[in-house]
């Protein structure tokens, strides 16, 4: 039987089909779930795509985080399940309290769009084994609201404890507090980031390379790290 991951559409969803077919290419079964339901379907892992869900009223991420769905992810995330926040879905594990801090609106106050360049900083979790410590990838960002902010004891923690996932590299797109880009929680099975994985995952559509244009598929490693997180759990 394939492993089951699970997409979750919010209202204002953009890129969950997207990472459906992030799953779908590395082997993978994709399960659409549905915001209002309390019905995870038996999935092995879970993602809260990007977008910008109930129209990101509010703050971004607010209102997904209170939806019936998140029940069922929050208690999924405690008993150890793999749980993927991308962009917005990074935005929801915040606002659930599933990863600390906050994201605010860029320093620049402006949307923005780049591949980015990334060094994974905590390579031990469900999302980031199949990287190295230091290894610099580039992954797209587009976002309007992700300046990571947090209290001084927090950050502290943060670099302490090694949960600061992904850090921004050459330039510090939306004014993130020590440049972090992505996080971990303690036990690593719950990872949020900026950056959209699922759009450097296919040869010709994802960012440029050395060796050619838009070849980049570092994304795909995100989605191979579940795999494998999901075969220990067995």
């Amino acid at each position: 039987m394939a492993t089951r991951i699970g997409v979750v559409t919010f209202p204002g969803s953009l890129d969950d089909r997207d990472a459906q077919r992030a799953v779908r290419l590395v082997g993978a079964e994709p399960v659409a779930l549905w915001h209002a339901d309390h019905d995870l379907q038996n999935v092995d892992a879970i993602i809260l795509p990007g977008g910008f869900s109930y129209g990101d009223y509010l703050r971004p991420g607010a209102i997904a985080a209170l939806a019936p769905i998140m029940t069922e992810v929050i208690d999924a995330a405690g008993k150890g399940m793999p749980v993927l926040g991308i962009c917005n879905g990074f935005q929801m594990l915040v606002e659930a309290h599933l990863l600390p801090g906050g994201l605010i609106r860029n320093a620049h106050q402006q949307f923005i769009r780049r591949d980015q360049r990334l060094v994974v900083e905590n390579a031990s979790t469900a999302w980031t084994s199949s990287f190295t410590q230091g290894q610099e990838i580039v992954i797209p960002l587009k976002n309007g609201d992700g300046g990571y902010i947090a209290s001084d004891e927090t950050l502290k923690q943060l670099e302490g404890d090694g949960l600061v996932a992904f850090r921004y590299a050459g330039v510090n797109p939306n004014g993130s507090l020590n440049d972090i880009a992505g996080l971990t929680n303690e036990r690593g099975n719950v990872v949020g980031l900026m950056p959209h994985p699922e759009h450097a995952i296919e040869e010709g559509f994802g960012p440029d390379t050395s060796a050619a244009m838009r070849s980049g598929v570092d994304g795909l490693a995100f989605f191979e790290s579940a795999l494998n997180a999901i075969a220990a759990r067995v």
